[in-house]
């Protein structure tokens, strides 16, 4: 079962396991491509997460 990660750190750590792992696995050219891959998803979930915070600050009650 898929297991959902919390937060940034998390997704980095993840990360690191992975691309050390595909290591063993990949070509250089299949490597490179995946980093980028990797790097693009990650951009991705930053923003994600920041439009998150963007619409809790904007949907919260201001005093």
């Amino acid at each position: 079962m898929p297991t959902c990660l919390s937060s940034v750190s998390d997704r980095e750590s993840q990360a690191s396991l992975v691309t050390k792992l595909t290591k063993a696995y990949y070509q250089d050219d299949q490597q490179a491509k995946f980093m980028n891959l990797q790097a693009e998803v990650e951009s991705l979930l930053q923003q994600l997460e920041n439009l998150k915070q963007q619409r809790l600050a904007a949907s919260s009650p201001k005093e």
